[in-house]
């Protein structure tokens, strides 16, 4: 990661490898917060800043533009489908994207091409009851992430610790 491997960017990328789903730095900083981490906001941006510049995190956007991180799998970069309700998110088969993106750089002679695939939706869980029977979770699965209120804010942020 660039700069030094401090305690402070372990705190960062132990408590995101933590989150199931994308996380805000905001909701990120709150999460280490409530581990009783001493860190501050500036060094959670700075840390993600350098993860992302590593390649070690997926970034996508959220409804207002804001940008959401997630630890990448060690086996590289993926596409996730993201529910537009709770911000729960799902890797996808996203092979035939990357074969596209390849060809068009080699068609037109572009080099360092990259591309943003976003895929949102609502998820079975947050489907209206009368829309079918929700899906059960499988003994074993992890649960995903919830939404709680941080102390003092009246925004929901989602809860990826426990």
């Amino acid at each position: 990661m660039g700069g030094r491997m401090t305690r402070q960017r372990r705190s960062v990328t132990g408590t995101l490898a933590g989150c199931q789903d994308f996380v805000s730095a905001r909701e990120l900083y709150d999460l280490l917060l409530k581990s009783d981490q001493t860190i501050g906001l500036t060094t959670v941006y700075r840390a993600l800043r350098d993860l992302e510049t590593d390649g070690r995190v997926d970034v996508v956007r959220d409804e207002t533009n804001g940008r959401l991180y997630r630890l990448r799998p060690a086996d590289g970069h993926r596409h996730y489908l993201m529910c537009r309700a709770c911000g729960s998110s799902r890797p996808v088969d996203s092979d035939i994207v990357e074969e596209w993106a390849g060809r068009i750089a080699a068609d037109t002679g572009f080099a360092a091409v990259e591309h943003i695939v976003e895929l949102t939706g609502v998820c079975a869980d947050c489907l209206p009851r009368t829309a079918g029977p929700r899906p059960h979770r499988d003994e074993g699965e992890e649960p995903r992430c919830h939404w709680d209120l941080a102390p003092g804010s009246p925004n929901p942020v989602r809860d990826c610790a426990s």
